[in-house]
């Protein structure tokens, strides 16, 4: 593994680099008197690491059309009356009403995937409703703040009754709110408890996401961390069905036909790429896009910067295309266009976040010597090393097994933002493998979908073509991390890398400046996050937490800890990881490969291998 990172013989890395890595380990404290002194002298070793996680969860309300938010919303809209309308006066095909319409009645009485629910305001309780009101100021920071513009959409009067319709992520708030504000007696520090517990219940996308109640911390003697880590979590999780089970008798949700559910589970519902076809982006941001209740003190901007991150996912989407072709992949101008509207904000992880106490107080001690620029330039080739390791994690200890059938194998749609995530020459090398593993041939000859989807379904039928079946869909199909520009490399340890590259990528369409840089392993830096450390977000769902969950942040840490020690013993420093697209597509091909259970990785290793790569 590490031959990789070398130089070439006779080589020295950049004299610059080792001051500055001098005197970073002087401020740290390193202390080199002895192989053992050395290790425990370093960040995130020996009781020095912190740890959280942040849960997305899938959410559905199961019940009828008349009943459930979903529907009644589409079929209160202007959007689904203008439509009908307008195919009534010929100017919309009839079978976009139709599929429509058919969604409509097949789910009737069914599960609705991200729908928002409906209740008696009634039946929130004092304290819910001033958590409430507050929510639903422009500014929660400004005590005589006006209500946001959009007020009226969490609002209605039913029967002459005032009711309220939110998402399900904010529902579990308001329930802890309703449950923890009972005047019947509660004891104060279980109020007190509760209220701090608030502000955890926070989401941006579809989904409602849960992070961490409190850090765990790393043992000084065992230097393990997951069973700590897994406990926290499952605590959050049953707390979680708790407040589901506890809004749906308190607010008369079942009472009113609506059932609420929050599990694991990380791809987007197949139901809502189902309506994602057949509506318009704007429409599908209307339905699914978080309101920012909770979370922000100006709620109503948040929701608007995520309408600017869906737009530039479709956009990225539509964009990728080019890309296929310049890199020989479409070689002709047939091609099945993807959605205006991108479902990839719809999918669901777990990201598990690692601090060091050491880093933290050092950068919160100003008369340190430790600085922001100092913070970037190891951080920064501590996740170049980290990449290296990625593959043990996909598949390993998460996944989020998904089937493909031979009609979706059409490369502009089954690539997903891989496009965005490596250079051509890897594209080609995971398209031709991904091929040929799926078996897409007919009497030797290949073959993928033509585009009409009566007739690809006919051709798997009658040459018994069946798809594929990918391990972890989720990474295949979520921008996990963008590209390197060869002008602006993301993580050459230069405190303005991010921001260059950004602006490079807006430029090339693909991204937006204003939106955080997608990584697989993101620099949590002080001055943003109060503490220092790393974010992990290619975890999809576990299928233990105990065993799982808890075993992937102990190899975390330990590998975390391993470049900690391979830079301060200078063993790595930049210019042993060239920052060139070519070399970061390299070391995140094989964990792309890995996703898609692609054997390339090991064909390339093989001297007599016939696969063509």
């Amino acid at each position: 593994m590490m031959a990789a990172l070398r130089t070439k013989s006779g080589e020295t890395p950049d004299r610059s680099s080792r001051i500055t890595l001098d005197q970073i380990s002087d401020i740290l404290g390193i202390d080199t008197a002895s192989p053992d002194r050395f290790i425990r002298s370093l960040p995130f070793c020996c009781g020095d690491a912190t740890a959280g996680t942040e849960n997305e969860f899938q959410t559905v309300v199961e019940g009828t059309r008349m009943d459930v938010d979903l529907a009644r919303t589409i079929e209160a809209s202007n959007y689904y009356k203008n439509l009908l309308k307008q195919a009534k006066a010929g100017d919309t095909p009839e079978k976009r009403v139709t599929a429509l319409e058919k969604f409509l009645n097949d789910k009737d009485g069914m599960a609705w995937e991200n729908s928002w629910v409906r209740l008696p305001r009634q039946m929130l309780n004092r304290f819910a409703n001033e958590v409430f009101n507050k929510d639903l100021k422009a500014d929660k920071s400004i005590p005589n703040s006006p209500y946001r513009e959009d007020a009226g959409q969490f609002v209605f009067d039913r029967g002459g009754e005032p009711w309220v319709r939110i998402p399900v992520s904010y529902l579990l708030k308001l329930a802890l709110a309703d449950a923890v504000g009972d005047e019947g007696g509660l004891p104060v520090h279980v109020r007190v408890c509760g209220e701090k517990l608030l502000g955890h219940f926070s989401n941006d996308n579809s989904s409602p996401e849960l992070f961490s109640f409190h850090p765990v911390k790393s043992d000084a003697t065992t230097a393990g961390i997951g069973d700590k880590l897994a406990a926290e979590s499952l605590t959050r999780f049953l707390l979680t069905q708790a407040l589901v089970a506890y809004a749906g008798e308190k607010f008369q949700l079942r009472e009113n036909g609506q059932t609420v559910k929050v599990f694991f589970s990380a791809t987007p519902p197949s139901d809502t790429k189902r309506l994602n076809d057949v509506i318009s982006d704007a429409f599908y941001r209307e339905l699914f896009m978080s309101p920012c209740l909770s979370g922000w003190d100006r709620g109503e901007e948040k929701k608007a910067y995520m309408s600017i991150c869906h737009k530039v996912l479709s956009r990225s989407q539509l964009n990728a295309v080019t890309k296929l072709k310049e890199a020989g992949i479409i070689n002709s101008n047939l091609v099945v266009l993807p959605n205006t509207s991108n479902v990839s904000l719809a999918n669901n992880g777990t990201h598990v976040s690692m601090g060091s106490l050491k880093l933290t107080g050092l950068m919160a001690n100003e008369a340190s010597g430790l600085t922001p620029a100092d913070e970037k330039f190891t951080g920064d080739l501590a996740i170049k090393i980290w990449e290296h390791f990625l593959p043990l994690f996909a598949t390993t200890y998460s996944a989020a097994p998904h089937r493909l059938e031979f009609e979706d194998f059409h490369p502009e749609r089954v690539l997903g933002f891989l496009p965005h995530e490596l250079v051509a020459t890897h594209l080609r090398m995971i398209w031709r493998r991904w091929k040929k593993k799926a078996k897409l041939k007919i009497m030797g000859q290949a073959l993928t979908p033509f585009g009409p989807v009566w007739l690809d379904r006919l051709i798997a039928s009658a040459f018994c073509l069946k798809g594929d079946f990918i391990p972890d869909g989720r990474l295949i199909d979520y921008f996990t991390s963008v590209m390197s520009t060869f002008e602006s490399p993301a993580l050459d340890g230069r405190p303005d890398s991010e921001d260059r590259l950004k602006k490079d990528l807006t430029e090339l369409g693909v991204f937006d400046e204003r939106m955080p840089l997608y990584q697989l392993v993101r620099l949590r830096k002080f001055h943003q996050m109060g503490y220092s450390g790393f974010e992990h977000r290619y975890f999809s769902v576990f299928e233990n937490i105990t065993r799982d969950m808890g075993g992937a942040a102990d190899l975390q840490l330990l590998i975390t800890a391993l470049a900690q020690k391979y830079i301060f013993s200078k063993t790595v420093d930049h210019g042993m990881i060239p920052d060139t697209p070519a070399i970061e597509s390299e070391r995140r091909q094989v964990f792309f490969c890995t996703a898609n259970n692609n054997q390339i990785a090991a064909c390339l290793c093989k001297s007599n291998c016939t696969c063509s790569t």
